[in-house]
């Protein structure tokens, strides 16, 4: 295979590993005591100014006007994607772990395309193959969901184990070492898939709007938001939604300050790497490959994420959240050759 041929490849396996780092660093800011509602609203902002530039100098002259009616769409579909989901899952790393964040990025399609039938915007064959692999693929992911929130089984503890920073449990109430009790972790399995039927919901609704923000049809279930960098800011600018209710439940002056540490560090890496650099990256490896193979490559992040969180953040990686995980990823494929 030529260099040209490995492009793609290498592409992928850098925006998991982006992807990764995403988990593990949002994890870190959350165990040092950083308000997750504060984060989030940090996030958008960083994310904002650093694309607006861009949008303003390759984009804005030549993008046609926006309507008002499709600014408030987009200010909705802001509030679904994006203040809502990221919101919810920043409570839910608090409550779990970064391993099981990545694990259920891969029900990610899978949500959306039982979201996409619920609303009839996408049609299954039960009588074909395809149509069949599809409603499996939502039953092992429901499957695998479950394993992960009610199963927790043996603790799998790696040679290398240790916690880079100083850990505060605001939300949960833990038990020997990094483990989470049976209660929390059941609500942070549920408000994490909570999460991603938010994000799901987004990307359905995407193709309701005039111009359409981003994929719809069938790319809008198999990968994240392909968009333009104005609309991108658009979104980011609704980062007032974050803003408020950031403001509404953390009213301590110390969570607004950010200092050269880990927390800067996360909101830095969240908002400008990964949502700059893997924009341009799922772009072009979705114009050369397909959506599809982007898609395929989720359970990298989760690999990647289960090697780091275990040995950087000491957490405990147990034998139901990989079973939950082989299955959640069984259920993507699924679902993923059902579309071919």
């Amino acid at each position: 295979m030529k260099m040209e041929g490995k492009k793609p490849y290498l592409a992928v396996i850098l925006i998991q590993a982006i992807y990764a780092g995403m988990f593990l660093l949002s994890k870190a800011a959350f165990d040092v005591g950083m308000n997750t509602f504060v984060f989030v609203f940090y996030r958008q902002a960083a994310a904002t100014v650093f694309l607006a530039p861009l949008a303003m100098f390759f984009e804005w002259k030549n993008a046609p006007a926006i309507s008002g009616m499709t600014l408030f769409k987009i200010f909705m579909l802001s509030f679904f994607g994006i203040t809502l989901s990221l919101n919810v899952y920043g409570v839910a790393l608090i409550y779990t772990s970064a391993s099981l964040a990545a694990a259920t990025t891969n029900s990610l399609p899978v949500i959306t395309f039982f979201i996409a039938v619920l609303l009839r915007m996408e049609m299954v064959k039960l009588r074909t193959t395809h149509g069949i692999a599809k409603i499996a693929g939502v039953a092992i992911c429901l499957g695998g969901a479950a394993i992960i929130a009610l199963y927790r089984g043996p603790s799998l503890k790696l040679l290398l184990h240790h916690h880079l920073f100083e850990v505060h449990h605001k939300y949960s109430s833990t038990q020997d070492d990094q483990v989470p009790s049976t209660k929390t972790w059941i609500k942070g399995c549920f408000l994490m898939l909570m999460s991603n039927t938010f994000w799901g919901l987004w990307l359905v609704l995407q193709s309701l709007v005039p111009g359409r923000l981003g994929t719809c049809g069938h790319e809008s279930i198999l990968v994240v938001m392909s968009a333009n960098l104005r609309s991108w800011v658009l979104l980011g600018r609704c980062s007032i939604q974050s803003l408020i209710i950031a403001i509404a439940l953390e009213r301590d002056p110390r969570q607004w300050k950010l200092q050269w540490n880990v927390r800067l560090v996360a909101v830095a890496y969240c908002g400008i790497v990964v949502t700059g650099v893997t924009y341009y990256l799922q772009t072009w490896v979705i114009e050369k490959k397909g959506p599809v193979f982007l898609a395929m490559s989720t359970p990298l992040a989760l690999v990647f994420t289960i090697l780091c969180s275990a040995i950087l953040l000491g957490e405990i990686v147990t034998l139901g959240s990989v079973l939950g995980s082989i299955l959640l990823v069984g259920g993507l494929y699924s679902v993923l050759w059902g579309n071919l």
